[in-house]
């Protein structure tokens, strides 16, 4: 810290200092204290800016990913195609619609009802009688009779229309005249209209006026994949699941009669698929040229904010380990992970076109991880794991061959057998109660009992009671337990429902005898089965096999090799569909990895980084206002110490001409002669 000295020139000359200047220097030495303070308040504002753009890099990499991983996204998408647009058009093919090709041949167009009345000479003509109009065969006949307010073509037009009879009235005119137009509001058969009318012409003699029909309603009849079908609109929707195409014309037929039919392509949405995989490459290398920006330094030589940052190094080990996982080829519906949950029963696995290989369950084999352990001890080249989360497990089967040569075929037949445990609810002991409990009931007093229970009599010994051949019964249970002699009585209860139960007494009264009871204990003769399916995930084991490849260059971008990705999805495009969107699959997993990693969720690894980021720029800044405040108060109290000091200074020569003045008179010696 530098050191600030006053100046006060000579003393007696009466110019006193400049305090302003002396203020600022005394102050600018305080404000020294907070260079480290900005300094670091800086580096944090820095840090946190680059941590948010990562952010925004990798929100765009997720986004990629969702739009791969969501079952009614880009994937799901179909395209098609018409062989004769002139016949059948497609509209649209949704999601639920299957790739392939189908055939249709057009017999003939629907048509809907119409028909018109005999002209008048005008439209304002005075009319009389009445109508009738019936909609199909089953709709009902309704009359309009002809009144003040209806009785000419225009009113009657309008009061059919105003009556939503499911038909539509117009005026039709020309140089003959004009004429009432009737067309039906339903097309096809159903829509046929049955007229019968009394009206009359009162300005033209009382002619009547009769009712043509010009176009009969019919439903269109055409062969869909060999199929006559009909419907009663031209444009059809699920007739083929998915798809809504349109019939424009009757398909024209062969030297046999026969109709020359259409072809209709329903196809995956590839291209679409392509470009969004493009984005997910070209989103990610720019996460990751980002990242590796952040280990140099800047063009001033200066390390970057998040040089030799951990968070960089965790987002960077996560990314590239998710990139790397392996996507299973299948897996077997999940099984609890409670204790008494053991397997039956075998399951078949072929690779390829190899030899069907058997695995059947006993006592060795008979959990989820001792399965996955006998498949990969059996040297089939399948790759067994368990994955286990929220409280169930499942196995997962991996091929060692890539491609369709590699493609696994697995038939389950097995089964968890869940046994019932027997918990245990007591009381504890006090000065009136004496500590007991029983055990969940069972059926039946000589099930088949196995596992072990711990007991514990106040503070005393744990005692761990096991069951075995000579105690794998309630009454040989409470045997082994009142032989150990640990301070407990038990016994076998018979209930009023007709169940039994184990009972515990304590042998101690008061709160000293309580029992602390922890049970694994089941009743292995009450079990339920649960049959467990193998469910197919994809051909496709790495991102490698979609032409997806860390780049040679060594710097953790991607590359994409289209003419591979192109091929796999031409050729298999389910697998792909299954190796972004299956349980467990690898786009679930790296979905999960990226949402762990960045500012979406707020346990993320860069959200917590931007969340500690806060709080030190928080706590910075608040020491910083601290010694602002210190300083201002300061300066305050300087810059009125140091006036009064400057009138001090001032008043000397005034001072000192008054002691020459009572000096003189005193000595009577002039001091200025």
């Amino acid at each position: 810290m530098s050191v600030v000295g006053l100046s006060f020139g000579t003393p007696t000359s009466g110019s006193g200092f400049d305090v302003s200047s002396t203020v600022s220097q005394i102050v600018a030495n305080l404000e020294n204290v907070e260079t480290p303070w900005k300094t670091k308040l800086s580096s944090l504002e820095s840090q946190g800016s680059v941590i948010s753009k990562l952010g925004t890099l990798l929100s765009a990499v997720s986004s990629d990913i969702s739009d791969l991983t969501d079952v009614t996204g880009i994937m799901s998408e179909k395209t098609g195609s018409s062989s004769d647009t002139n016949v059948v058009t497609l509209s649209s093919a949704t999601s639920s619609a299957q790739a392939g090709t189908h055939t249709i041949a057009v017999k003939n167009l629907a048509a809907t009802s119409s028909g018109y009345f005999t002209a008048v000479s005008s439209a304002s003509d005075t009319l009389a009688g009445s109508i009738t109009i019936q909609v199909g065969t089953t709709g009902a006949a309704q009359t309009i009779t002809l009144d003040s307010t209806n009785d000419t073509l225009t009113t009657l037009a309008k009061a059919i229309n105003n009556a939503n009879m499911g038909v539509t009235a117009n005026v039709l005119s020309d140089s003959a005249g004009s004429r009432l137009s009737l067309v039906s509001g339903t097309s096809g058969a159903s829509g046929q209209l049955t007229i019968s009318s009394s009206i009359t012409d009162s300005s033209s003699s009382n002619a009547s006026l009769s009712y043509t029909t010009s176009t009969t309603g019919k439903d269109a009849s055409l062969i869909v994949d060999g199929i006559t079908l009909t419907s009663s609109t031209n444009t059809i929707s699920n007739m083929i699941p998915g798809i809504t195409f349109q019939i424009l014309s009757s398909s024209s037929t062969d030297t046999s009669g026969d109709y020359n039919a259409v072809q209709v392509v329903i196809g995956n949405n590839t291209t679409g698929v392509e470009s969004a995989l493009e984005s997910f490459v070209v989103d990610y290398n720019s996460l990751v040229s980002a990242m590796n920006a952040q280990e140099g330094t800047d063009s001033s030589g200066n390390n970057e904010p998040l040089y030799g940052s951990p968070t960089l190094s965790l987002l960077q080990q996560q990314l590239i380990s998710g990139l790397n996982n392996s996507n299973p080829n299948g897996y077997l519906d999940s099984v609890s992970t409670t204790e008494g949950a053991t397997l039956s029963g075998s399951i078949v696995i072929q690779v390829g076109t190899g030899t069907a290989q058997t695995i059947a369950i006993d006592s060795s084999n008979n959990t989820i991880a001792s399965l996955a352990t006998s498949i990969n001890n059996a040297g089939i080249g399948v790759t067994a794991s368990v994955t286990t989360k929220n409280g169930a497990s499942t196995l997962e089967l991996l091929s060692q061959t890539s491609g369709s040569s590699g493609a696994l075929k697995v038939t389950s037949h097995l089964s968890e057998v869940d046994s019932t445990a027997l918990s245990y609810s007591g009381t504890s002991g006090s000065s009136t109660v004496t500590s007991s409990g029983t055990f969940t009931s069972i059926s039946d007093a000589s099930d088949s009992l196995s596992g072990t229970m711990t007991i514990q009599v106040g503070s005393g010994t744990t005692h761990t009671i096991s069951v075995d051949s000579s105690s794998n019964t309630l009454a040989g249970l409470a045997n082994t337990i009142n032989s150990a002699s640990i301070g407990v009585t038990a016994s076998v209860v018979s209930n009023s429902d007709g169940t039994y139960s184990l009972q515990l007494t304590s042998g101690t009264s008061g709160s000293d005898g309580t029992l602390t009871v922890s049970s694994s204990i089941l009743d292995t003769s009450n079990t339920t089965s649960t049959s467990l399916a193998y469910n197919d995930s994809s051909d496709l084991t790495t991102l490698s096999s979609l032409g997806i490849t860390v780049s040679s260059s060594l710097n953790g971008t991607l590359s994409l090799d289209l003419t591979t990705l192109n091929s796999q999805l031409n050729s298999d495009y389910s697998s792909v569909m299954g190796f972004f969107q299956n349980i467990g699959s690898w786009g679930a997993d790296f979905k999960t990895t990226l949402t762990g990693a960045g500012t979406s969720s707020s346990t993320g690894i860069l959200a917590l980084e931007l969340t500690a980021i806060s709080t030190s720029e928080s706590t910075m800044n608040a020491q910083i206002s601290r010694e602002e405040s210190t300083i201002s108060a300061e300066k305050v109290r300087l810059t009125k110490e140091l006036i009064s000091a400057n009138e001090v200074l001032q008043s000397i020569p005034s001072k000192l001409s008054e002691v020459n003045e009572i000096y003189s008179a005193i000595s009577g010696y002039n001091t200025t002669s």
